[in-house]
């Protein structure tokens, strides 16, 4: 693979004031490396022998929500205008991915890291476990779950989002070979594929309400009750969406339709903004 070197509106910011010589973290802060970048006139040269002119830097330090970078003599936004819309990577720590303006991490009261820890720490997932993660996105939850020890199975129905996890260093583990599996389809028809009782935690992180009704759907709950082992735990990030503004409460709906499809222990999580709940042990436990 060839090797990509990415830069934010900081990191530009830091090349412009610098002098003939600068050592620069280029994996958006995924690991402490650092590489070095000289400068010959008005361009920039990266370990690859890419040069990038002055003016292109420029541009790149006014635009502090994109994500670049620097590939083959050439230099790209992360970003990718679909059928559906417009994608792309931002510059959190690690990044989110915006489709159309709207973020798909919470990333004012906590960074995307620490918003996947507290999803994955209301089923928390062991070693040896089965993991369905039903809406991949970045792969965040997923790698999450598999350093837990756990096998986890992801789906992602969009494959603009894949592009951009390819791209993601931070998403560099779901395509490794390791104890993650990638399954690219729309999960409401993916679930119905597995036998029952594969799994021992769901986690479930749909799109908005809005995009994606189906998933919020007590047929679509029978279908996750149904994979999960007994004793399974469900966990459903449903966030707050009109809440505030309009006094609407999602979860609470999402609760009653939970318990229609069999599962028990339903309870909302607060710092997750989601509900967990699990499957009986034996039918009516």
């Amino acid at each position: 693979m060839d090797e990509l070197y990415f830069l934010t509106s900081k990191d530009a910011r830091r090349l412009l004031f610098s002098g003939d010589k600068v050592r620069l973290n280029l994996d958006l802060r995924k690991t402490n490396r650092t590489s070095e970048i000289t400068r010959d006139g008005d361009e920039f040269v990266f370990p690859d022998g890419t040069r990038v002119e002055k003016s292109v830097i420029e541009r790149i330090a006014k635009d502090n929500d994109t994500v670049y970078f620097v590939k083959n003599g050439g230099v790209y936004k992360a970003a990718i205008a679909g059928e559906s819309g417009f994608y792309k990577l931002v510059p959190t720590i690690p990044p989110t991915i915006e489709i159309n303006g709207i973020r798909m991490h919470r990333t004012k009261e906590v960074n995307p890291l620490q918003d996947t820890r507290n999803k994955v720490n209301a089923v928390k997932p062991r070693e040896g476990e089965t993991v369905l993660d039903t809406c991949m996105g970045l792969g965040y939850t997923a790698i999450e779950a598999s350093k837990r020890g756990a096998y986890v199975i992801t789906v992602e129905k969009d494959p603009n989002v894949l592009e951009l996890a390819r791209i993601n260093p931070w998403s560099r583990e779901l395509f490794t070979g390791g104890k993650v599996q990638v399954i690219q389809g729309d999960s409401f028809e993916v679930v119905k594929r597995f036998k029952p009782e594969s799994f021992d935690v769901v986690i479930h992180d749909p799109p908005r309400f809005s995009l994606a009704g189906q998933l919020y759907s007590e047929e679509f709950y029978r279908e996750l009750f149904r994979v999960l082992k007994p004793g399974g735990r469900l966990f459903h990030y449903v966030g707050n969406p009109g809440k505030k503004y309009r006094k609407k409460d999602l979860q609470k709906g999402v609760m009653e339709r939970l318990r229609k499809a069999g599962f028990v222990g339903v309870k909302r999580v607060e710092e997750a903004l989601g509900v967990v709940a699990r499957k009986p042990e034996r039918e009516g436990g």
